[in-house]
């Protein structure tokens, strides 16, 4: 799964990916009972499992070990974030890919190319120079 916005431009932003169990949503609609400002599409097959909010907070509940659970999951999601923000303020864009390339290598051949280049914020035409060695 990825989340992603559209820019002023009209093009596609990737902000996260979501993989094998993960969770992935819009946190502030999710808490706030607003529309979300992002878009999330599936890369591959996969299933879904969307949990209305009072259902989720009344499963928390009766279930400390899953609110437990829930809490490390956001903990992960927002450290993550973090450290791509790090990487867009410190790294150049190839270092950027070849970073992710050696930490996800199967995980970088699954992804569309044009999904990955708008994550790490650049162009395909630009990944495509990168993986070609022309850069």
């Amino acid at each position: 799964m990825r989340q992603y916005i559209i820019n002023s431009k009209g093009t596609e932003q990737t902000l996260q990916f979501g993989i094998e169990n993960w969770w992935i949503t819009d946190y502030l609609s999710y808490h706030n009972h607003t529309p979300s400002h992002f878009y999330i599409q599936a890369v591959e097959n996969c299933e879904v499992i969307a949990i209305e909010k009072p259902t989720l907070e009344s499963i928390l509940i009766q279930i400390p070990n899953l609110e437990r659970y829930f809490r490390i999951v956001s903990q992960k999601s927002f450290g993550a974030a973090q450290m791509r923000i790090k990487f867009l303020f410190t790294m150049s864009a190839e270092e950027r890919y070849h970073h992710i390339n050696n930490l996800f290598p199967e995980f970088v051949q699954r992804v569309p190319q044009y999904m990955l280049a708008s994550y790490l914020d650049f162009s395909a035409e630009f990944m495509s120079k990168i993986r070609a060695g022309k850069i």
